[in-house]
């Protein structure tokens, strides 16, 4: 018997409402997670407190209840290493003392809510005993080319002097690029350099090559500066193919995402249960939105081919209130009003539900006939670092099937931007990835 006049009323009867963050129940979305090995919470802008207190706030529970070890981030990975070695009791404080995140945006990760969860992380590990249940904070993505570089020669240095000496020869010619490494890809698609992919790759096999020697002493160290030199080669890879049409840049960036998902997991065991936090672009099943129809897959596709419903992903949207975002990329931090949502889009439905925040259930829907009234294609809200409301629709909106896209969706109607620990971009960094997601 239908109950509703109105989608909205379909979805105020198909959701579980919260007043605030702390208080918010999350004993169903436990059990709706189950035994789920990867559980991807999104985001809908790179900017906004709510969206990392809340995915904080369910972080936290499955680290209590589910087990999770392992967090993962749409981070560099040298970066979240000062993290990860804070929470283990080697830093003094990984966001403020060693500015880490230090390029463009760096508010994305160096912001308040991150800093007091660092604080919670550590707090946690300090009381834990065993180190298997420790947490582990990682970086997924791969543009840290020359940060990276830095990690694996100090590593060698350290464990083999005369192969650093070697890796220093051949990443020498990657070098000419340091400012902006987009250049390095410009110049291999004009023919002006020859490309570096060679070099990069051999040293990612001759450390290969000595893993049981390395690993010896230090199991963790290794892992790390393998990962390193394993970013190297395929962020050498994503630069040089930037500029060629035949090759999906987004892709590459996405694949190897998740190889970093999954062999964090593989290091920590076949137990071992991870957490991603990330944009909704990259979370949600891509099959079900535009993206997909270009061509593009996401970390949320690989992940449900990978592990079927043993990933759980849930993507995170607003209506209006503030965001931190730039205007352009590279530009400085602004405090921007969010516009309210388009009249077509899935967000303006949720903003005329007569409550302001929700959990919306969508693999285990509370009301039979939510899925189906929502499967129809409606445009979708993204704000990435950079954000345009002057040209919003063209900008910051896609198509998109919610329900084929998340397993759940959380709603907060009013939202507020991050606070920043700095505003300034640090001396030296450059200009990466062309887009703001």
């Amino acid at each position: 018997m239908k109950t509703y006049r109105t989608l909205p009323e379909l979805v105020a009867q198909s959701s579980e409402h919260f007043a605030n963050i702390d208080d918010v129940n999350l004993d169903d979305l436990m059990e709706r997670i189950g035994d789920s090995r990867v559980v991807l919470l999104g985001e809908s802008s790179h900017g906004t407190a709510e969206f990392y207190d809340m995915r904080a706030r369910i972080t936290k529970a499955l680290i209590e209840k589910k087990g999770f070890t392992i967090i993962t981030a749409e981070a560099d990975w040298p970066d979240a290493a000062h993290i990860h070695h804070y929470i283990h009791g080697r830093e003094q404080d990984a966001l403020l003392q060693n500015k880490p995140f230090s390029r463009f945006p760096t508010w994305m990760w160096a912001n308040q809510s991150m800093l007091e969860f660092t604080h919670w992380l550590r707090a946690y590990n300090d009381k834990t005993q065993s180190s298997e249940k420790k947490i582990g904070f990682y970086g997924l993505d791969l543009y840290s080319l020359y940060p990276s570089i830095e990690a694996v020669l100090d590593y060698l240095q350290q464990v083999d002097p005369k192969a650093a000496e070697i890796a220093r020869d051949r990443y020498g010619c990657l070098m000419p690029w340091a400012d902006d490494p987009a250049l390095y890809g410009r110049a291999v698609a004009t023919k002006q350099h020859e490309g570096c992919a060679t070099e990069v790759l051999k040293n990612l096999q001759d450390l290969l090559n000595n893993r049981l020697e390395y690993s010896k002493a230090d199991r963790e160290q290794f892992f790390d500066a393998k990962q390193n030199a394993k970013l190297i080669v395929n962020a050498e890879r994503y630069y040089r193919t930037l500029y060629d049409a035949e090759n999906n840049s987004w892709n590459q960036r996405d694949q190897h995402m998740f190889e970093a998902l999954q062999a964090v997991l593989e290091f920590r065991g076949a137990q071992s249960k991870a957490i991603v936090w990330a944009h909704n672009s990259h979370i949600g099943d891509a099959r079900a939105t535009q993206m997909g129809a270009r061509g593009e897959l996401n970390i949320g596709q690989l992940a449900r081919q990978e592990y079927g419903d043993k990933a759980y992903n849930i993507g995170f949207g607003t209506d209006h209130g503030t965001v931190a975002a730039a205007s352009r990329w590279g530009g400085p931090m602004e405090i921007k009003q969010v516009q309210p949502s388009h009249v077509d889009s899935y967000e303006r439905i949720f903003h005329e539900v007569a409550t302001d925040n929700f959990l919306l259930p969508l693999r285990y829907p509370l009301h039979e006939d939510i899925r189906r009234e929502l499967l129809p294609e409606r445009l979708e809200r993204a704000i990435g670092v950079i954000y345009r409301p002057e040209t919003e629709l063209q900008s910051h909106y896609f198509y998109a099937c919610l329900p084929a896209q998340f397993d759940e969706y959380i709603w907060f109607d009013k939202t507020h931007a991050v606070e920043a620990l700095t505003k300034e971009i640090g001396e030296g960094t450059f200009d990466t990835f062309p887009f703001g997601l």
